[in-house]
């Protein structure tokens, strides 16, 4: 597996290697470093291999750019992620040969962004090896999304990387049925080729913790917002809603924790300051998962300001449903996909409108019984429908679809690489034991 982030800090990419090792396959990942992480190590029965970050420019938009500022930073982070992407997929490729040759592998299944790591595939699929291409994120839409307009060269261009690994994948995963059928239109794959593995919270995020006593010791209605905090995320909509529900509509009986990193941390904290929410916003930056657990089981309400773009229209937040499986009503625009998981857990605010999303609030802080309603049908929903054990399924259909003749047993599972952190002593692939 190849992921341009962390392991296992990735859930969605943590949840499919582990499924997948548990199933019986011998799974390697690449990924990035984080300080303090080693180099290689064994997470589980997943064998880790980190790569070193390389992050040339800050790429985030500022407050109200002029027309040449604008162009200047989508020329600037054209060149920046370019040439990221050309070192991550270098270094891929080079990793992935040093695992093929001492270990072997019979699958190479690449998570983007980005999307130009089918160049690394290539070279084994002449070697008679599988390619997965498992679709996070729609690249061109993540772009214009981030920075704003209609289309263009840089968004043409995004379409290139794209339709390769599409074309090159011997099957793709989709997270949703709109990103299925952008695929079917874009890459005019197979329908039998497309698998949809939906987001979902795993057996940790379906066990709630004991709620934070130092939140619930504030005695206000708690908020929390978990997740990315990057441009196209919408959070700066979520301070502004929390500036007209504090100085508008003059409820002073909230706070909102905002737990995540990304981009645009540093620019959040300075809105927030600048809208004088200090005393009823929080913005930590990462938690551990011990604090974010805790924090999410005090919260009243859960909050989802992702706007509408043209590519949160059509993605799906496993945020969603984490808060589902914590039984908390949400309050959310109005999203194709989000109302798809969602349902009747939230109250939906018509996209973009900022002080809309701040009175959905204010019903929900005054109607406990609705808030519970919410609450307990979210609950049901994720166990039933949308929890990882049952949307899991689908992925290893795609592997017995992709590699029908040899299916590793569930029930005698390839043996672990030890227990320890560090590279195990037995390095060689047992015969016929399949690896991803």
């Amino acid at each position: 597996m190849l992921v341009e982030n962390h392991y296992p800090q990735d859930t969605r990419v943590r949840n499919e290697a582990s499924l997948l090792a548990a199933s019986g396959y011998r799974v390697s990942v690449i990924c990035l470093r984080k300080p303090n992480q080693r180099p290689v190590e064994t997470v589980g029965s997943v064998r880790v291999y980190r790569l070193p970050l390389l992050e040339l420019f800050k790429k985030t938009p500022s407050a109200n750019p002029t027309l040449a500022q604008a162009l200047f930073l989508k020329v600037k982070s054209f060149l920046g992620y370019l040439i990221e992407y050309i070192y991550f997929t270098s270094a891929c490729l080079f990793s992935s040969a040093y695992v093929f040759v001492r270990h072997g592998f019979d699958v190479i299944h690449a998570h983007n962004p980005p999307d130009t790591l089918f160049l690394v595939a290539l070279p084994f699929k002449l070697l008679g090896k599988k390619f997965v291409f498992d679709h996070h994120d729609l690249c061109p839409e993540l772009y214009l999304s981030r920075y704003g307009g209609r289309g263009g060269l840089f968004a043409k261009l995004l379409r290139i990387p794209e339709w390769c690994s599409l074309k090159v994948a011997n099957i793709t995963i989709a997270t949703n049925e709109s990103y299925k059928q952008t695929q079917l239109a874009r890459g005019r794959k197979s329908p039998e080729t497309i698998f949809v593995v939906r987001n979902g919270p795993d057996g940790r995020r379906m066990t709630p913790a004991a709620p934070s006593t130092r939140l619930i010791g504030k005695g206000r209605h708690i908020l929390a917002y978990i997740g990315s905090l990057n441009p196209q995320d919408g959070v700066d909509y979520l301070l502004r809603s929390l500036h007209y529900l504090l100085y508008t509509l003059k409820r002073d009986d909230f706070y909102c924790v905002i737990m995540g990193a990304g981009d645009s941390l540093a620019d959040l904290r300075a809105l927030a300051a600048e809208l004088r929410l200090g005393q009823h916003v929080e913005l930590p930056g990462f938690v551990s998962e011990e604090d974010l657990h805790a924090n999410l089981a005090a919260a009243e309400i859960c909050l989802d300001p992702d706007p509408s773009s043209p590519l949160n229209d059509v993605s799906t937040w496993i945020k969603i449903m984490e808060y589902m499986a914590y039984a908390k009503p949400i309050v959310t625009f109005d999203l194709k996909e989000t109302r798809f998981s969602a349902q009747s857990a939230a109250v939906y605010v018509k996209p973009n409108d900022e002080s809309a999303f701040a009175k959905a609030i204010v019903t929900l802080m005054d109607d406990p019984a609705l808030r519970k309603e919410l609450g307990l049908f979210g609950r049901r929903r994720v166990e039933s429908h949308l929890q990882w054990s049952v949307v899991s399924k689908e992925l290893l259909a795609a592997y017995r679809f992709l590699l029908p003749s040899h299916q590793p047993s569930i029930l005698e599972p390839a043996r672990a690489y030890g227990t320890s952190v560090t590279e195990p002593a037995e390095e060689r692939n047992p015969a016929g034991t399949l690896q991803a």
